[in-house]
């Protein structure tokens, strides 16, 4: 079943054109790899997904109803989520706080009862134990209660993806994941991904450099240049694809 589907969005800066006509679509429960050199238009993408940019042209629709006319505070409630390549944390912020931060959009109470704080209590013991939880899941349990300041680049990576899991998505957005990581931190990601994915019966939308890490855990690849798609299939079939080849590395035939 088709989750997310883009159809021919164009998105114009001025005279610049950032996404040309893209269309692609995503499966329910598959792991989709976004890629293409710097300038190819992947992160306009996902800022139009989010819903931090309104395309010129084109529809995006999430579950077969139409997205665009959602506002970017609204995509939340739909199941929509999103990791962000310069990390958004609170440094002075525990790990169990930033986590329970991202829990915000399923608060349950209403204005009244937040007013008066009736069922604020049970709901902050309950945001705080999901919490708790999720850090647990991705290997942070023993730092729930140290500062992100000061931890390790790779913590802090998936730190972010646990904040992300609190608003409880179908569909993750992972905005470069693996930019600034070592290679054992790549590895070890890729397995996170996945692991994730499996557990909270996710939907994935990745948008990448690394390619070994793209190619090794995505179920459909996109790949993109100045704007339009030059190829989609299997990470096989778009690997050896020969306009991803000289989109990579300048060759022509």
């Amino acid at each position: 079943m088709t989750l997310l589907d883009v159809e021919d969005v164009t998105v114009r800066f001025g005279g610049v054109v950032a996404l040309d006509g893209l269309s692609f679509s995503i499966d329910e429960g598959h792991i989709c790899g976004l890629i293409g050199p710097n300038g190819a238009g992947k992160t306009t993408m996902f800022n139009v997904v989010s819903r931090i940019y309104q395309p010129t042209l084109g529809s995006v629709k999430f579950r077969g109803k139409e997205l665009l006319g959602v506002p970017a505070h609204g995509i939340a409630q739909l199941g929509i989520a999103r990791t962000f390549q310069n990390l958004a944390l609170f440094p002075s912020m525990t790990l169990l706080e930033n986590v329970m931060v991202g829990a915000h959009s399923q608060g349950r109470i209403g204005f009244v009862q937040a007013i008066f704080r009736i069922g604020a209590a049970a709901e902050n013991k309950r945001t705080r134990d999901d919490a708790g939880d999720l850090l647990q899941q991705l290997g942070l349990g023993h730092l729930a209660f140290r500062p992100a300041a000061g931890l390790p680049f790779g913590t802090l990576k998936r730190l972010e993806i646990a904040r992300a899991l609190a608003a409880r998505p179908t569909f993750l957005l992972m905005d470069e994941p693996a930019s600034g990581l070592a290679h054992g931190e790549v590895d070890e990601l890729g397995h996170t991904i996945r692991t994730i994915r499996d557990q909270f019966n996710l939907t994935v939308l990745l948008v990448e450099h690394h390619m070994a890490m793209v190619m090794g855990i995505s179920d459909r690849v996109v790949a993109m240049e100045f704007g339009r798609k030059i190829a989609d299939g299997t990470p096989a079939e778009v690997q050896v694809d020969e306009r991803v080849i000289e989109a990579y590395l300048g060759t022509t035939s």
